[in-house]
Parts: C-alpha cells; sequence; structure tokens
C-alpha cells in the first residue's frame, strides 16, 4: 500500500493545530503548544519549528505501524520535514507584534505587490501571470523544522548505521574531531531578464545545481528571435548557514584491531556554530547518500557515501562558562560549600579508588577552578590557568589520574608523548574536502580550549615536538605561519602532564636536576611539580594492598571514614563550575606578606647552590598568586585572605619537598610535631611582621601543616613554659622577643 500523502499532511495540521501540551497548562503557559510556536514564528521571534516525537506519540496513543505518524516521521524524515512545513503555512497565524525590521523577503513582497498593481491593474490580489514567477514556499519561509528525538531514544554506534537506515532517522554518539567554517548555502536561486524583467526562481535541493541561462518568458519564445539571457540576483537569492562536521566514534567502542569509523555530519541554520572539536556529543538526523552527477557520478560508480543531516544535538559535557545548574542541584552546590573541610572532601573525591596522594588531588582540583586571567590596560594578558607536571616512580597511578581529570573536566583532551607530533599538539596545515583549500586543523591543546590538555609520558617526547607548547603554556596562543597561512589560534587550556625519572626510576644518588632532566625554560612555566617517589615501607605498603584489593573486591572505592563525604563527578563538575564564576583578587595588606614569601623561595634556592631541586622565577610569583585565587574561588569569596596563601604556599614547599632525595624525605617525616608547629608559627611572624597572633590563625596555621589542635596546644604550654612567647586567657600568642 503507498503512502497518501494528502492523508499524511491533514495527520500533520491535526497534530500541530491540536496538540494540547499539560505540562505547559499546568505551568501558566498556553496549553496548544505548537499553536504558541507558529505565534512566535509569526512574530518573528522564534526561527525554528521543534516537533517532538514524544508529543506525537502522546497525540496518536495506540500505535499501528501502517498508518501511524510517527511510524512515517521515523521511516521518512525529510519528506515528513517538508509536509510539517506545509501544514505549518496554512497555519500560520497573523503577527500580533512583528519584532526587528524587514528583510529581504518583505522587499521582494512589497515589490511584487506594486509590479503587479501597475501590470494587473484590478487584478493585483490575484495571482502572478506565470507558474514559473511564483515564489516559492522555501524563499517565503523564515523558519525551519527540526524534529526532536523521543527522550529514551536508543543511540546507535556509528558501526552500527547501516544502509537500512537511508532516509530514517538515527541517533548516533561521538566525539567531534572536526569543525568546518560556516559558509552560505543557497536554498533558492533568483534570475531577472533585463529586456523584460521576468524573474524566475529555481530550488536548489542538492550540492550542486545547473544554472537557468535563458529567460522563459512567453514574450521572447513567441516574439524574439533567441531568448534573453538571464542573471543571477543575490540578493533576492535565498541563503542559508551551513557547516560540515565530522564525528568519531569512542575509543572504548572500537572493536580490537579495527580502526575508529568516522562520519560526515551536516548542519543548518540554528544548529550551526553549537559543536567544537573535542564536545562528546548525540547527534539525531537524517541519514543520506550523497548523490553525485555529471562526471562525478561516472568516476565514483555504484557506490555512494553517506551524510547525516542533523535535526537535533546534544552536549553531554558543556564548558563551565555554559554550565547551567538545576535548582536541586544549585542547593546541593550550597550545601557542600557550607560543609567544614569542603576542601580536603572535594579532592578526596577526585579519583577516590587510587590509594594516597591527598596533596596531590588538592593541586588537581585548584587546578580544575584556576585563578583569575586578567588583560591590563596596554593588552597585555596575564594567564590565571595552572600547569601541573606529575614524575614519579612507574606504578603510582600518574596515568589513573590524568584519565579521571579528564572524564571530571568539561573538555578534556588526553594524549601521549610518543604518539603525539608538533602539529599534532598545536595545529596542523590539511585540504578542505567540501572546497579543497588549505584549512587549519586544531590540536590537541586547541581541541581543549578552555579545558585540561593531559599529556602522559611527558619525557618520551622529542625535544623539538616538546618545544612547541612552550607558547602555549604561558602566552596561551598557538602562532602559525604555514602555507601561506598565518594567524593565531587560541589554546587557553591547562596542561597536567606526566612524566618518569631518567632511566625510568627516580635514583637517589643523582641531583633531583639529573634525574628530572628537563629544560629550565619548561621547567619554570609549571605551577606546581611534583616527584612521587615509590618508598618500600611496611606500614603504607600494607594499607595500600588493603586498598587496591578492597576494590578488585568490590569495583568500587572502599568505604570507611575517610570515605564519607565524597561527591559524584557530577556535583564535582557543577561545584567547580559554580566557583569559576567568582573573580577573587588580592587585597593590598597582602603585597608585603606574599613578597616575603617569594623572597625567602629564592633565598632558599640560592643558598642550596648546585643541589638546588627547582627553578625558582618572577612565574612562581605568579604561580603562588594562582593557587590563591583558586583557593579563594572553591570558598565563593571574592578576595584571597592569608589562609589561601599559606596553603599555597605549602603545596609549593610540599611540591618542592617531594623533589628532595628519600634521606632527607624520611628525615622531614620522623620530625619532631611539636618543633614543626613551632617552625611554622615563627615563619608566619617573620613574614607578617605580627605582633600579636590570635588562637584561630594558630590553629589554621597548624592545620595547614597537617597537625591538630592537641599538638598544637602542647607546642603552645611547651614554649610558653620557655619563655619564647607569652600566651593571654584567649591563648593568643605574642613573642617575647621578636
Amino acid at each position: 500500500q503507498y503512502p497518501d500523502y494528502n492523508l499524511a499532511l491533514e495527520k500533520c495540521k491535526e497534530f500541530l493545530g491540536g496538540f494540547e501540551d499539560e505540562v505547559g497548562e499546568a505551568q501558566g503557559g498556553e496549553s496548544k503548544k505548537y499553536v504558541q510556536q507558529l505565534q512566535e514564528i509569526a512574530n518573528r521571534v522564534r526561527r525554528t519549528l521543534d516537533v517532538y516525537l514524544d508529543d506525537v506519540a502522546a497525540f496518536e496513543g495506540d500505535y499501528d505501524p501502517t498508518t501511524s505518524l510517527l511510524a512515517g516521521i521515523r521511516g521518512n524524515t525529510r519528506r515528513y520535514l517538508s509536509l510539517f512545513a506545509d501544514a505549518a503555512d496554512e497555519l500560520m497565524p497573523a503577527p500580533t507584534s512583528l519584532q526587528g525590521d524587514e528583510d529581504v523577503t518583505d522587499v521582494l513582497m512589497r515589490q511584487r505587490e506594486q509590479m503587479e498593481a501597475e501590470t494587473n491593474g484590478e487584478e493585483a490580489a490575484g495571482p502572478a501571470r506565470d507558474a514559473r514567477q511564483q515564489l516559492p514556499p522555501s524563499l517565503t519561509r523564515r523558519y525551519r523544522v527540526h524534529v526532536r528525538p523521543p527522550t529514551k531514544e536508543a543511540v546507535c554506534r556509528l558501526r552500527d548505521v547501516k544502509a537500512k537506515h537511508i532516509g530514517k532517522l538515527v541517533t548516533v554518539h561521538g566525539i567531534v574531531v572536526r569543525v568546518g567554517d560556516v559558509k552560505p548555502l543557497m536554498e533558492v536561486a533568483c534570475y531577472t531578464c533585463d529586456d523584460c524583467g521576468f524573474e524566475v526562481f529555481q530550488e536548489v535541493c542538492g550540492d550542486s545545481y545547473m544554472p537557468l541561462q535563458q529567460c522563459p518568458s512567453p514574450a521572447h519564445t513567441r516574439g524574439a528571435a533567441h531568448a534573453s539571457q538571464l542573471h543571477q540576483q543575490t540578493r533576492g537569492s535565498r541563503f542559508v548557514k551551513f557547516q560540515e562536521v565530522k564525528i568519531q566514534e569512542l575509543a572504548d567502542e572500537v572493536p580490537i584491531g579495527h580502526v575508529p569509523r568516522t562520519m560526515t555530519v551536516q548542519v543548518r541554520g540554528e544548529l550551526t556554530r553549537v559543536m567544537s572539536p573535542g564536545d562528546l556529543v548525540d547527534i539525531t538526523g537524517i541519514h543520506l547518500p550523497k548523490v553525485l552527477t555529471g562526471f562525478r557520478a561516472l568516476r565514483a560508480g555504484p557506490t555512494h557515501s553517506t551524510f547525516l543531516e542533523a535535526q537535533h544535538v546534544v552536549q553531554h559535557k558543556k564548558k563551565f562558562s555554559e554550565y547551567v545548574l538545576t535548582p536541586e542541584m544549585h542547593n546541593r552546590v550550597e550545601q557542600m560549600a557550607d560543609e567544614p573541610d569542603a576542601y580536603g572532601k572535594l579532592a578526596r573525591s577526585i579519583a577516590p579508588e587510587i590509594f594516597g596522594h591527598e596533596d596531590i588531588k588538592k593541586a588537581m582540583l585548584l587546578q580544575l577552578c584556576g585563578g583569575s586571567s586578567r588583560t591590563l590596560a596596554d593588552g597585555m594578558k596575564l594567564r590565571g590557568d595552572i600547569h601541573l607536571c606529575l614524575m614519579g616512580d612507574p606504578g603510582v597511578a600518574k596515568s589513573q589520574l590524568l584519565k579521571h581529570i579528564v572524564k571530571v573536566s568539561p573538555r578534556g583532551v588526553y594524549t601521549t608523548g610518543r604518539g603525539s607530533s608538533g602539529a599534532g599538539l598545536t595545529a596542523a596545515v590539511t585540504r578542505d574536502t567540501l572546497t579543497g583549500e588549505m584549512v587549519l586543523e586544531g590540536g590537541a591543546l586547541v581541541m581543549a580550549d578552555m579545558g585540561i590538555c593531559c599529556i602522559d609520558e611527558f619525557d618520551k617526547m622529542d625535544e623539538t615536538d616538546r618545544t612547541s607548547i612552550h607558547e602555549v603554556m604561558e602566552q596561551q596562543t598557538i602562532s602559525i605561519a604555514k602555507a601561506g597561512i598565518t594567524t593565531t589560534l587560541n589554546a587557553r587550556s591547562s596542561v597536567l602532564a606526566a612524566a618518569n625519572p631518567v632511566g625510568g626510576r627516580y635514583n637517589p644518588r643523582w641531583s633531583p636536576s639529573e634525574n628530572i632532566n628537563l629544560p629550565a625554560a619548561l621547567l619554570s612555566r609549571f605551577d606546581v611539580m611534583w616527584l612521587i617517589l615509590d618508598k618500600a615501607d611496611e606500614e603504607s605498603d600494607l594499607a595500600l594492598a588493603r586498598h587496591v584489593l578492597t576494590v578488585h573486591k568490590t569495583s568500587a572505592a572502599p568505604t570507611g571514614p575517610a570515605a564519607e563525604g565524597l561527591v559524584s563527578s557530577e556535583e564535582l563538575r557543577a561545584y567547580v563550575a559554580c566557583a569559576r564564576a567568582v573573580e577573587p583578587s588580592v587585597p593590598h595588606e597582602l603585597a608585603e606578606y606574599i613578597a616575603a614569601a617569594y623572597a625567602e623561595m629564592r633565598q632558599e634556592e640560592a643558598d642550596s647552590g648546585e643541589n638546588a631541586h627547582s627553578y625558582t622565577t618572577a612565574r612562581t610569583l605568579l604561580s603562588i598568586l594562582r593557587l590563591s585565587e583558586a583557593l579563594a574561588r572553591l570558598r565563593f569569596s571574592d578576595e584571597v585572605c592569608q589562609s589561601d596563601v599559606d596553603e599555597a604556599l605549602r603545596l609549593m614547599q610540599m611540591s618542592k619537598a617531594s623533589l628532595l632525595d628519600e634521606e632527607a624525605g624520611r628525615k622531614r617525616a620522623h620530625a619532631d610535631p611539636v618543633s614543626a608547629v613551632y617552625s611554622a608559627i615563627r615563619d608566619h611572624v617573620l613574614r607578617s611582621n605580627a605582633e600579636e597572633v590570635p588562637y584561630e590563625q594558630l590553629l589554621a596555621i597548624a592545620r595547614s601543616g597537617g597537625f591538630n589542635k592537641e599538638v598544637l596546644d602542647v607546642c603552645l604550654d611547651e614554649y610558653a613554659g620557655l619563655s619564647v612567647w607569652v600566651l593571654d586567657a584567649q591563648r593568643n600568642l605574642t613573642f617575647v622577643d621578636q
């Protein structure tokens, strides 16, 4: 039985005019959902008519695969798009209030009415003299019809899209690997004759068309010896935004021994500029073949390439700036912010299956938040992104930490040193398959713009490839001068690198600089550098083994007191998105304190001489500011306080302490905690020149060093008995001799 499209058109009209939305009516809106959409289109507020298949299923009730409107839309989508457009044209209401100025279509319609009035007199309101002069519906429409998939639509893998899906509506899942430029695509071509003023309109349905050459006016065919030539008028033609996108199936969906499949997606209208390279998307569209004509069809033979005509795009992970919180998630974020140890709980929520590494997870949390980027009055930019490098022995879960950060970050790209070239990290010059022009294709750092780029096996990279990221890490741009293309690309991404020392394992007989073996120009660009040593310790090894065995047994993070209050990746992403909206600043009162701390770090490095384990420059001072601003963002504070600076200095000190040899680390581990608290209090007083230190601040200093209240009280009483300082009734401290 052949389909009756007149009956289908009536069904489309009944649906658009008769569907009532109970949810919208309950919320105080218009009950007839699509009548309201048509009214907004008539008022030029809306440019798309979105047909929801859930509404079609609810409107029909009983599902009959032979006569159902839903089955027809899913099986012959492009035809039903034109039917819905025809039905919307017939049901289009009169505008109640026009928004915006008149466009080219208004000018054409007014000129057509004036011309008809001059030529036909009383018949001005009638039809045009020739059917070929009628304005096509696609020229007068100011909207496009899009089909929205059902809520529980089954997602199809790219390699599962077969020939049976041709012409049907399918939903595919993949990652965007390439996004073309947005260009105008001609939908209706307009031609005019200079001799008789005859207008001809030609609808363009495919990728190519044959322009009309001769005027089909009856005046030329009857009286003229030869027909006059037509001239195309771009002002009267109709153009639509067009973009070509290439998606690739995910790595975990590729079978063993196969290469990832790719698919070309054609995007038109309001769906353009929605996707960026690196986005994880679900695209609903019509699976269609590319129809070739002329000599291209002869060369191609009977085989055809296919593409997807996009109807709807769903982003799985949005940028932090585009994150929209639900009221429930907003309340959850406020609840997490009010908890006493929110900083520690959020840090422990990063890869809870990995044992230990508390301070490293805190540094990763600060990297997700980042500092404030600033643009000075003369145009100079100061980056706010934090770069982190993990260098350590094999088997300390560096790669697993990187993989987890990629999943948590809305825009995360994971790559390895050996599998990446300089062009693959920055940008490569390729030839556009659509136009044949030379275009730039962004690499991993460009795809991770406003996100995190994780580079594993950083030490395995070639030196020439590694130098290509120097500009990205500080200037956050990529300057290109290739194949006649000279431009600058944005690469505002944080770099999280993982590397092994020279020889694969840290050698305690070598100096730290010999073990790291990274150039100073690159080393100074990392805000925090961590060396993770695999030390043999019976107590810690036993705890690690129990943790790993529990993870393997339960396939989840161990439960216990340390696991209380952990948040999910979605909640962590929402918290960081809210924190990044805060723009903290450093008050003038802390300027001298930070300057004294930086000068002390420089002096310690100078005193170390050849045994210096880091490269302290002015970039280190900016690193302190960025870490302090990230800590202030976690507190949702507009101003950096002294505790933020102390925690930033502690993290940097721990990162430097991790670069010392094992013997010094062992001495520090077995140091007297009372003496350690005393040293921290003395250093604080020397930096701040404070005469009196309140007890609350003393407690914060002790906790920042990992000591509890009992150790602080013992230290205060012991050194008060030695007359080093004096305690008042509130246990506020004053040094006897400063």
